[in-house]
């Protein structure tokens, strides 16, 4: 059996298992073995990360980190860790901050949004297959370009929602959203502080959506994965057959 790493952004292993959510049994429905590592700091959690080489894909979560500040402590080794990935042709799926440290690598550019997203939001969608409309959940302040040779897969009118780029995908939007996950940001949010006041307005009522489409959210994550690892399955071939 194949390894799936989801490396999260909090060095608690509650919260840390938590903040996989919908993505856990999405990953294990396609037949991987789901292993929760971390960049930060000593943890429980694994920090002898494998070669990359040897997943069967790699999982970048979201953190309150910006992917373009290079004073954040261990950003510069997971960007490293991440570029090895995509050199071994290991597929990326880059979730938020992931999707923005995932364009970074990738030649791409991040930066703050002038106006964030918060809530569930339909996005346009150039490849329904892969990326459906949504709604999706959006939290971010940042937003990330479409690397070079990249390809554009979905939007909305404040930011690019997805892009894929060979066997890797990144999105800007949280497919994992779960009272689980969710739960586990407010948790964190009581440790370092609140979040900006135009999010932090939102926090109750989002918690109460995001219960109610908890169903809904999960199925829409479960179809994102099989469909992205689909995808993969079929790319690196042509891609290790072309670099041949």
């Amino acid at each position: 059996m194949q390894t799936a790493l989801v490396l999260v952004h909090d060095a608690d292993p509650s919260r840390g298992h938590r903040l996989v959510g919908a993505l856990r049994p999405a990953l294990q429905a396609q037949g991987l073995a789901v292993v929760v590592g971390t960049t930060v700091g000593p943890s429980p959690l694994l920090t002898d990360l494998p070669d990359p080489a040897t997943l069967g894909t790699l999982v970048v979560m979201g953190s309150g980190a910006a992917a373009y500040d290079d004073t954040v402590p261990w950003l510069g080794a997971e960007l490293a860790y991440l570029r090895r990935a995509v050199d071994a042709g290991t597929p990326v799926l880059g979730v938020c901050f992931g999707g923005q440290a995932l364009s970074r690598v990738l030649g791409g550019e991040v930066s703050p949004a002038p106006e964030g997203e918060h809530g569930f939001l339909d996005v346009e969608t150039a490849d329904p297959a892969l990326v459906p409309a949504g709604p999706w959940f959006e939290y971010h302040g940042d937003r990330f370009t479409v690397p070079p040779g990249a390809v554009e897969v979905a939007r909305t009118a404040r930011a690019v929602q997805a892009f894929v780029s060979g066997p890797h995908l990144g999105v800007q939007f949280h497919p994992e959203i779960d009272p689980g996950a969710f739960s586990a940001w407010e948790e964190t949010w009581e440790l370092t502080g609140p979040p900006p006041p135009e999010a932090a307005a939102k926090v109750p009522g989002l918690r109460r959506e995001i219960a109610e489409r908890e169903s809904g959210a999960a199925a829409a994550c479960a179809r994102l994965v099989e469909a992205f690892l689909a995808r993969a399955a079929r790319v690196r071939p042509a891609e290790e057959e072309t670099a041949a």
